[in-house]
């Protein structure tokens, strides 16, 4: 169980998360929502560690993580995948598998890995990640990575950013058998409807408080009703 503990982030004089108070319960999908700038990214950042809390308390299974560094969360079960997916000059996508699984596997093993993310092993395994790649090869390869560590928390900054149709369609199937299979906990930041069909619970966010969370379709009522409330890209 993850909880967020009055949670308050102020960066440059202005309140980008206020007293966020949020229980994150195992074998949960849920998606954060929100307009721009509402404080989405940067919420995730500080459950990963990227960004400190101005105050407030991230707790893990009963422990206080708060002032844990990103590599210590790691350590014990937190992934991240980012918005833009990090791009590595000479390292080949067998490199980076066998770097998320941390042990030695053969070309062979990472086979399923990279099947259940729509990529073929023998077009796929020894290709650098770079810039050669497509947006969505490199967002499946990085999910792929997220997967393979099989994290107690896996956190995706919106996956769908900057990927064609099909990578989407894929993406979703992919989301889809990660939430029936996982028993940890994924936290999704989406704006797309596909994604929050899937979720167990949906968290709104406005102006960097929890406006709402409940289902889908409370959620999407509730944002019809307050038309301040529009989703868009996340620019914060």
């Amino acid at each position: 169980m993850l909880e967020l503990r009055n949670i308050s982030l102020i960066k440059d004089n202005k309140v980008i998360l206020n007293d966020i108070n949020i229980i994150f319960s195992n074998d949960k999908f849920v998606v954060i929502t929100g307009p721009n700038g509402s404080g989405k990214s940067s919420l995730v950042k500080i459950i990963m560690g990227i960004e400190k809390p101005s105050s407030g308390k991230v707790i893990l299974d009963g422990k206080d993580i708060t002032n844990m560094s990103i590599d210590e969360r790691a350590n014990i079960g937190i992934s991240f995948a980012f918005q833009n997916p990090v791009k590595f000059k000479g390292i080949t996508v067998y490199d980076l598998l066998k770097l998320s699984l941390n042990k030695d596997v053969c070309k062979r093993e990472c086979c399923d890995t990279l099947s259940e993310v729509g990529l073929c092993i023998k077009d796929y395994v020894d290709r650098e990640v770079n810039g050669t790649l497509s947006g969505g090869e490199l967002k499946r390869i990085e999910i792929a990575t997220v997967m393979a560590r099989n994290p107690k928390i896996a956190i995706f900054d919106e996956p769908e950013a900057g990927i064609d149709l099909w990578s989407f369609q894929r993406l979703t199937s992919v989301f889809n058998a990660l939430r029936k299979q996982s028993k940890g906990i994924t936290i999704v930041i989406s704006h797309q409807e596909k994604i929050l069909d899937i979720a167990d619970e949906v968290v709104l966010l406005q102006n960097g408080i929890i406006e709402k969370i409940g289902n889908k379709e409370e959620i999407i009522n509730s944002i019809f009703v307050d038309k301040t409330c529009c989703l868009g890209d996340n620019n914060e």
